[in-house]
């Protein structure tokens, strides 16, 4: 039962067991020398806590809010493709364990079963995840879907202009958006739409301006990493700039997500909500973002070791020891209330 984990690596171990090599190779890797995957861990290992003593802490509130909306711990399910390869529900799974928890959902655009179909699993507020492989008028359908299904938010990822090379699933010659395509999925024209996925080398800020504005719905920008992008995000109306390097999975070599938010957070100056992902992993992790500016961390390899080892029960469980392990760091540390968290309670 999944009820018996008792750690991550435990969730972490009964995924491994669960998952071929190939399957396995995809969800924990990263591109080429896996160096951005490596410095993502690195970056919050080099953070330390400076706790304060004789607090009462004998009442902690986890809870925060996002896009208006109200969530257990700050915590999101990132979006990721092909979750079908970690649990026949695939994206199904994952918001129903987000709905029986109380977080958001980021539903990914490359995943199964259809937007729709996963839209109508549970009833939790969702976000929609969209890469443009499509030319315009295959973005227009696109949002007439995601806007007819009910999502409340759409996040375009800006950071997957051109393929990364992940040297894990290229030696194993394992291929999840070509299998994705192959499957005859009711979902697969959401990659391509029988068009040329290379438009997304040609995604510029006039393209962000344009969909932004034909959505009409709260707006995220993933794969912000640098200071200037995010001046630009905020310049550009967008409501949530999420600092991210897919998990360390496209541009080898970059820093980890927690050494760049600080100046993100300085050139954002509360004009947007942050979303960091990369690397989380503990219930301490998510404090660390929080307390240098974050609103809330996303889970991503996290989430599928979750399905992995034991289905939606799986992930609810992860969620549910990120929130044993945030409320042991917070009353160790000295605060009850997300709010709480600053610059203060860290340092390098």
């Amino acid at each position: 039962m999944a009820t018996q984990f008792v750690t991550v690596q435990e969730v972490i171990q009964a995924a491994r067991h669960n998952l071929n090599q190939g399957t396995w190779g995809y969800l924990s890797g990263g591109s080429e020398s896996e160096t951005t995957l490596r410095r993502n861990r690195n970056a919050f290992d080099r953070l330390a806590f400076r706790p304060r003593v004789l607090v009462d802490v004998s009442t902690i509130e986890t809870s925060t809010t996002l896009l208006g909306h109200k969530m257990r711990i700050p915590v999101v399910l990132a979006p990721v493709g092909s979750q079908q390869v970690f649990f026949s529900e695939g994206g199904a799974a994952a918001t129903k364990a987000a709905d029986e928890f109380g977080i958001l959902d980021v539903v990914s655009s490359v995943t199964e079963p259809s937007l729709e179909d996963i839209a109508s699993a549970a009833n939790n507020p969702k976000v929609f995840q969209l890469y443009l492989h499509g030319d315009w008028e295959w973005t227009k359908e696109m949002i007439a879907r995601i806007k007819a299904a009910g999502y409340s938010a759409l996040c375009i990822t800006a950071d997957t202009a051109r393929p990364s090379r992940r040297d894990r699933t290229m030696l194993a010659r394992w291929n999840p958006r070509a299998n994705f395509l192959a499957s005859g999925s009711p979902n697969r024209h959401q990659v391509s739409g029988g068009r040329n996925g290379g438009h997304a080398s040609s995604v510029t800020w006039e393209t962000i301006d344009r969909i932004k504005n034909l959505a009409g719905l709260p707006f995220i920008l993933k794969g912000i990493a640098t200071a200037e992008d995010a001046a630009l995000a905020v310049a550009h109306g967008v409501d949530t700039i999420w600092v991210s390097n897919h998990g360390g999975r496209q541009l080898d070599h970059g820093l980890g997500t927690m050494d760049t938010l600080p100046e993100i957070v300085e050139v954002v100056a509360g004009k947007a909500e942050v979303i960091l992902d990369g690397g989380v992993q503990r219930g301490s992790d998510v404090l660390k973002a929080i307390a240098l500016g974050a609103k809330a961390t996303a889970i991503g390899k996290l989430q599928c070791w979750g399905l992995a080892a034991a289905g939606p029960e799986g992930l609810v469980r992860v969620l549910e020891i990120l929130e044993d392990e945030i409320i042991s760091a917070m009353g160790l540390l000295g605060v009850t209330s997300m709010d709480q968290l600053t610059p203060a309670c860290v340092r390098q």
